[in-house]
C-alpha cells in the first residue's frame, strides 16, 4: 500500500468529492473548488467547475454527474444544476427554507438516478453546531424532493449496497454507521439500524464510499485514518492511517477505480497544529489496497 500527497490545494472544511473516468477527485469549501485531474480533459472541465461554483455565493457542499450533460450540486440549501453558458447554478429546488442558518453538506447519487443529501446547521467551530436542526432529502428525477426524516445533527456520508436493497447512511455525531432497508423503485427507507459504531480512536464518521466486494470505507474525522468496515458482521476490517487528523471524505477513482483519494481538512488546526501537519488540506491517494471501487450513478434529472 502507498499513500501520496497528489494536491495540497487547501480546504477550510470537508466536501464530497466525486469521480468518474473523465474526471478527478472534486471536492468544494466555502471559497472554492479544487480539481485532481487523471488527464487534460479533466483539467478543462474541472476549472469551468470551479467558475461556475465561484459564483455563488452559498457553500457548495457535494456535486454529481449528470445523465444529461454536464452536473448537479447541493449549494446552501438548494439543488442546483449547473449551467455553462452563463456559468451560473439553476435552481431546482430548495429545502430547510425556515432554517436560515442551516446548509446542505454531503450528497451522493443513488442507482436510480435520485440526488439524496441531507443538511446541518452552520458550524460555530468544527463539529460544533446547534445540534437536530439538519434532515435527509432526495431530489427525484421530476425535480420533487422527498424529505426522509429531521432530527439529523451532521448529515455526512451515504452509499448503497451493491443488490440495492440497502442503503448506509452517517448522522456523525450519532458516531455510527446506519443502514436502512431500500426500495430501489420508490426510493422508500425503512428499518434503521446501527452497523457499526466508532471506537474512541477513531472519533468522527465523515464521508463513506463502498467497494467492489461490498465493504464500506468510512473517513474518520480527528481520527487521521479511513477504515473498511464489513456491514454485515460489523466489524473493522482494515485500518489506513493518514498523516494528518481531519481526514473528510474517500472516493475509489482511476481508471479502473483501484485508487483511493481522501480528502482531510484544516479548519480547527492552530499554526502548532499546522506545524506538524502541512499536509492538512490536501488530498490524499492510497494505492495497493488490493481492491476496486464502482462507478458513481448519475442524476436522472
Amino acid at each position: 500500500m502507498y499513500i501520496q500527497l497528489c494536491s495540497l490545494l487547501f480546504y477550510r472544511s470537508k466536501r464530497t468529492p466525486l469521480m468518474s473516468k473523465e474526471l478527478g477527485s472534486l471536492k468544494r469549501d466555502q471559497v472554492m473548488m479544487a480539481l485532481v485531474c487523471l488527464s487534460a480533459k479533466a483539467q478543462l472541465v474541472g476549472w469551468l467547475l470551479t467558475a461556475v461554483l465561484a459564483s455563488t455565493d452559498a457553500p457548495v457542499s457535494s456535486v454529481a454527474l449528470r445523465q444529461s450533460g454536464g452536473y448537479v450540486a447541493t449549494i446552501g440549501t438548494k439543488f442546483c444544476a449547473l449551467n455553462w453558458d452563463d456559468q451560473s447554478a439553476v435552481v431546482l429546488a430548495t429545502v430547510d427554507i425556515d432554517k436560515k442558518n442551516n446548509r446542505f453538506n454531503d450528497g451522493k447519487v443513488d442507482p436510480a438516478g435520485r440526488y439524496f443529501a441531507g443538511t446541518m446547521a452552520e458550524e460555530t467551530a468544527p463539529a460544533v453546531l446547534e445540534r437536530r436542526q439538519g434532515s435527509l432529502y432526495s431530489l427525484f428525477p421530476d425535480h420533487h424532493v422527498k424529505k426522509y426524516f429531521g432530527q439529523v445533527d451532521i448529515s455526512n456520508g451515504l452509499d448503497w449496497s451493491l443488490d440495492h436493497k440497502i442503503f448506509y447512511y452517517i448522522d456523525s455525531l450519532s458516531y455510527s454507521v446506519d443502514a436502512f432497508d431500500y426500495d430501489l423503485h420508490t426510493g422508500q427507507i425503512s428499518n434503521r439500524r446501527s452497523v457499526y459504531r466508532l471506537e474512541k480512536e477513531e472519533h468522527i464518521p465523515d464521508g463513506m464510499c463502498i467497494d467492489v466486494e461490498g465493504k464500506l470505507w468510512v473517513a474518520c474525522y480527528n481520527g487521521g485514518r479511513v477504515i473498511r468496515l464489513d456491514p454485515e458482521t460489523g466489524k473493522r476490517l482494515q485500518t489506513v492511517k493518514l498523516p494528518v487528523e481531519k481526514t473528510t471524505s474517500c472516493c475509489f477513482g482511476g481508471k479502473d477505480y483501484s485508487e483511493m483519494y481522501v480528502t482531510c481538512a484544516r479548519d480547527g488546526l492552530d499554526p502548532d497544529g499546522l506545524l506538524k501537519q502541512p499536509e492538512a488540506g490536501g488530498i490524499f491517494k492510497i494505492t495497493g489496497l488490493g481492491v476496486k471501487g464502482i462507478a458513481p450513478y448519475s442524476y436522472a434529472g
